[in-house]
């Protein structure tokens, strides 16, 4: 019970009310109230079991997951759960499932892109789960490129319909969740072609299986793409091929609030502005932001509380071990990563907001935050997503060789997360994207036109061109706008100096190919300072108790500083700081480790994280973490009997054989 005394006595020495930083992490106290009933509610239901996800082999678990999901659909309507309580519920069943690509994709695609008429006919029927639907958009040949998919959809006028057809292998889609083996119908974006003239991409309604016996139609060849990376992880997931064989479907199931064909085959734009589609990317983009924060946490939580069970060396004289978590090299790699999550945690708070505040104006036809929204969301996913697959993956190594069993809960997670660098955009794609929205604001700084939001800074360009950081000490760098200057620089000499080398190519175009790896790094220090940005912010204008603010002081200075540190040649190439303020920087963060490890353990409990969701051994809230693993050992299939199946076939036949030597 060695553990669970370490846990009690690191929880002792909390200089903070825990219970007030879980409402701040929660966002609010109704939110904190609805995650606790929901994550009890599925914790205590023996169907949504998860321990024996990775002992599964692929056709259980994706049975397995079909039963949870069917099990949660009926739960949700006896308890007459609301739909943020089902949504809630559904993310605390914590198993990749059709019905994240149903509610998250298939439904706001008819939302976003039907028009009312069309809505009126698909969402009742996919609210009640009559229909069940996905998103196929990527293809075998292209994913990122969304305007070179190859399927097409001709217009026929004689019979007034579309005929869906995949011309390639190339256009088989590829990918889409919950296609393989559940989907009856899909939002199948194909090339609109009528009357010769090819219109680009859009959104059609397809159906692609029986409501019947669920066997597909007649020219559509549909199946699950086979094994992923990992053990349990995706694999509950039926991602899926779809190829269509001439496939007709009625006029109106083609998406039709922005543009549709008339009965005589003629293409007509609508009069609602194509701008609106972007809101759904905002939307869409900002919940990957916010599932970025929580498998952080996650992470994080489980390589703490194992750090401070953990002992290992310093004993003198027969006394005891020191815990991992004293070590500062330990520190180092993990201290940073429970910052990040709680600055991934709050700027997805604030992108929450962004996306209200966005939808607004879009109903209102102004679009002027528009293009500054969504390089912000497309920046910080792309540095979210790809900071969190790399810190679960940290995590796993900060728990040593235990942290490779599946038990810790650890691997899986890795294999569950990291699609997220790809899926909804490429990172290093949507860093692109930032660059080029960067290129043309800092074009414009010469016109007059004022930056605004994220890149208001920018509108202070001659001071941050010139200034000098007045840092001395590095008591100095615990100042919010010591570290908010350094980073706006920093941000806007990178975005200058690419422009300034852009506009020496030979053509923009070639300038931006033959500079994309200072784009990325130059986009990457904007989406940085956003981040840093919103979590000063967050602390200076948090209404929370005095214990609770010193600690997101702490949090967010680490995150800050360590960014620094991480990054520190692009502060100095760019004259943003001196060597030694950058000396300056290591010699802060020692001194807000210290302050941070009393507080350790009680900043990964205000996550608020059940045993259940957490899925680890490791990462017990009792801190009982040998007698756990002892125990999950012999829940092995391969510890169901002494003697290994095959011992009779081939390894009886090794150990009994007479070995005859060879005579030279």
């Amino acid at each position: 019970m060695e553990g669970v005394d370490h846990l009690a006595h690191e929880r002792k020495t909390a200089q903070f009310d825990v219970e007030a930083m879980k409402v701040v992490w929660a966002g609010s106290k109704h939110e904190l109230d609805l995650s606790d009933r929901m994550a009890r509610l599925v914790a205590s239901d023996p169907v949504f079991r998860k321990d024996n996800r990775t002992m599964l082999d692929r056709k259980e678990l994706f049975k397995n997951t079909l039963k949870k999901a069917a099990h949660a659909w009926k739960r949700m309507h006896e308890l007459r759960l609301t739909e943020e309580e089902a949504g809630k519920m559904r993310f605390f069943i914590d198993e990749p499932a059709y019905v994240d690509l149903h509610w998250g994709m298939f439904v706001p695609a008819i939302k976003g892109q039907g028009t009312e008429e069309q809505q009126k006919k698909w969402l009742p029927l996919a609210y009640k789960m009559q229909i069940i639907g996905c998103y196929a958009q990527t293809e075998l040949g292209h994913g990122s490129n969304v305007q070179g998919l190859e399927t097409t959809a001709t217009f026929d006028p004689n019979t007034d319909e579309f005929i869906i057809h995949s011309p390639t292998l190339t256009s088989s889609k590829w990918w889409p969740g919950g296609l393989g083996k559940v989907s009856t119908h899909a939002v199948v974006y194909a090339r609109l072609i009528t009357d010769g003239k090819d219109y680009g991409i859009h959104g059609f309604i397809v159906q692609l299986r029986s409501l019947d016996d669920h066997s597909p139609l007649p020219g559509i060849t549909v199946g699950d793409i086979g094994d992923k990376f990992g053990s349990g992880a995706y694999n509950s997931m039926d991602n899926g091929v779809l190829r269509f064989d001439h496939v007709r479907i009625p006029r109106d199931q083609l998406l039709m609030r922005l543009s549709q064909v008339t009965r005589e085959g003629k293409y007509v734009q609508s009069d609602v502005p194509r701008q609106l589609l972007y809101g759904t990317m905002v939307f869409v983009r900002q919940t990957i932001v916010a599932d970025a924060s929580r498998a952080l946490s996650r992470a994080s939580c489980i390589a703490t509380r194992y750090s401070a069970v953990r002992r290992q060396f310093g004993a003198q004289d027969g006394g005891p071990e020191t815990a991992v978590l004293d070590y500062k090299t330990q520190q180092n790699r993990l201290f940073p990563l429970i910052a990040s999550a709680y600055a991934f945690r709050f700027v997805g708070e604030w992108l929450k907001s962004l996306y209200t505040d966005v939808t607004q104006r879009l109903q209102a036809n102004d679009f002027s935050t528009l293009a500054e929204a969504h390089a912000c969301t497309a920046g910080l996913k792309s540095l979210t997503t790809s900071v969190t697959a790399d810190g679960i993956e940290e995590c796993r190594k900060l728990c040593g060789g235990h942290g490779y069993l599946s038990s810790s809960g650890l691997p899986e997670l890795f294999a569950v997360y990291i699609p997220a660098c790809t899926y909804e955009g490429d990172n290093v794609v949507l860093l692109l994207q930032v660059a080029r929205f960067l290129m043309k604001t800092v074009s414009q700084l010469t016109t007059g036109k004022k930056p605004v939001g994220t890149t208001a800074y920018m509108g202070n360009i001659e001071h941050l061109m010139q200034c000098r950081c007045a840092v001395k000490t590095a008591d100095d760098w615990l100042n919010p706008y010591a570290i908010q200057e350094a980073f706006e620089a920093r941000a806007v000499r990178m975005a200058v100096n690419c422009a300034q080398n852009v506009s020496k190519a030979p053509s923009q175009e070639e300038g931006f190919f033959s500079l994309s790896a200072d784009l990325v790094e130059a986009a990457v220090a904007h989406c940085q300072l956003i981040v840093v940005t919103k979590f000063i912010e967050k602390v200076q204008r948090g209404n929370v108790g005095d214990g609770v603010k010193e600690q997101l002081q702490v949090l967010c200075n680490i995150y800050a500083l360590n960014l620094l540190h991480k990054h520190l040649g692009d502060f100095l190439v760019t004259g943003t700081i001196t060597p030694k303020q950058g000396a300056l920087v290591s010699e802060q963060l020692r001194s807000l480790y210290s302050k941070l490890r009393p507080n350790a353990v009680a900043l990964v409990d205000a996550f608020n994280y059940t045993d259940h969701y957490l899925g680890s051994v490791l990462g017990r809230y009792d801190g009982n973490v040998y007698p756990a693993l002892y125990e999950q050992a012999w829940k092995d299939p391969l510890n169901e009997s002494d003697v290994p199946d095959g011992y009779a076939e081939y390894l009886r036949p090794v150990l009994k054989q007479k070995v005859r030597l060879a005579r030279l």
